[in-house]
């Protein structure tokens, strides 16, 4: 780890009972009893003192794109994150193989994603579309399409909040695994992510491994970056995973459900459960990753299904949607509907978004 300090004082607007549900994708939740945009790392450090002082809880916000806020909102102070700045560095191997990308918290995704392919770097191609800014994508290692940001992250620049130092983090002191990291498991709460640095592999051949990528492009094509990434793109609008204006389907989280991993020799036993095969994908050491959505579909909850105000996406079965008015409280009902089908068939599904309030 490397450290450095930040003591410059700043001056901060902190606003008072401020509506969290426009930050959010999901378009639910109450308000913040507090609430800070932070534009720079000494105002990151000027916000945490401000609530320790008055012993308060801090929320940190990013894009609001995996969260379910409550409908109470936060009682505390959410510090969002606005740092931005993308530096590219030519310090790669001696071939010039590589790119280093140092990206500020606040940067949106999917436009660096963009500016990344723009420049021929590989890598992050297939998770084009993604909504979020970048301080959340080592913190799920979040995915797509056969590619995770911790195929790619060098090191994450953090704020630790036991001792108020920056420290940088290497990949493997983040501890990435499936939708994982050290920042949402086993230090949840302790670091606050202010910077990413990505390696890119430069005029790198974009990756095809997954079936939907295999059937936009034949057997022996060599498609570019920018032709992936806008195929990814238009699979995700098609199964209503990007976000488009006035399409009722990204009034959502993204993915509710992660997709569950078992060991192998289960299999049998959720097949004469389910009555079908389901599909898999290697997950390594004898394990099996199962598609949620196939999981949610053979439970008898399927695409439009609807509960009130809140259901699931006509286009992907795997979104939980606002459907108009939805509550977080309509959420967590819907939620547990489709738990509990699941759950007879042998599996139990884990909820993917962060919640807040509750």
């Amino acid at each position: 780890m490397g450290w450095g300090w930040c003591c410059r004082l700043t001056e901060m607007e902190i606003r008072e009972d401020v509506a969290l549900a426009p930050f959010t994708t999901f378009g639910i939740g109450g308000p913040a009893r507090w609430f800070v945009e932070a534009r720079s790392e000494a105002e990151i450090v000027e916000a945490v003192r401000w609530a320790r002082e008055r012993d308060v809880p801090l929320f940190v916000l990013g894009g609001g794109s995996n969260l379910l806020i409550s409908d109470k909102g936060f009682d505390g102070l959410v510090l969002r994150i606005a740092l931005k700045g993308i530096e590219s560095v030519n310090d790669g191997a001696s071939d010039g193989a590589s790119r280093l990308f140092r990206v500020g918290a606040g940067e949106n995704w999917d436009e660096f994603v963009s500016l990344a392919v723009g420049q021929d770097c590989a890598g992050i191609e297939c998770l084009a579309g993604i909504p979020g800014t970048v301080g959340g994508t080592p913190v799920q290692n979040v995915g797509a399409y056969g590619q995770e940001v911790s195929e790619t992250i060098e090191r994450v620049r953090v704020l630790d909040l036991e001792s108020l130092l920056f420290v940088e983090m290497t990949a493997a002191e983040c501890g990435f695994a499936y939708r994982s990291s050290i920042f949402n498991s086993t230090q949840r709460g302790r670091f606050l992510v202010t910077r990413v640095d990505y390696r890119l592999r430069l005029r790198g051949a974009a990756r095809l491994s997954y079936a939907d990528l295999r059937k936009v492009f034949p057997d022996g094509s060599w498609p570019s970056l920018a032709e992936v990434a806008a195929a990814v793109r238009r699979i995700r609008q098609s199964k209503g995973m990007l976000l488009v204006e006035g399409d009722a389907d990204c009034r959502s989280a993204g993915s509710f459900f992660k997709n569950p991993v078992i060991e192998v020799l289960y299999l049998p036993e959720i097949t004469a459960r389910v009555g079908a095969q389901p599909p898999t994908y290697p997950a390594g050491d004898g394990l099996v990753k199962l598609s949620a959505a196939w999981l949610i579909e053979q439970a008898g909850c399927h695409k439009g299904f609807r509960m009130g105000s809140v259901g699931i996406s006509s286009r992907h079965t795997l979104a939980l949607v606002n459907l108009g008015g939805a509550t977080a409280k309509d959420v967590l009902a819907l939620r547990d509907l489709i738990r509990e089908r699941v759950g007879r068939l042998g599996i139990q599904l884990e909820m993917e978004p962060v919640m807040v309030g509750f």
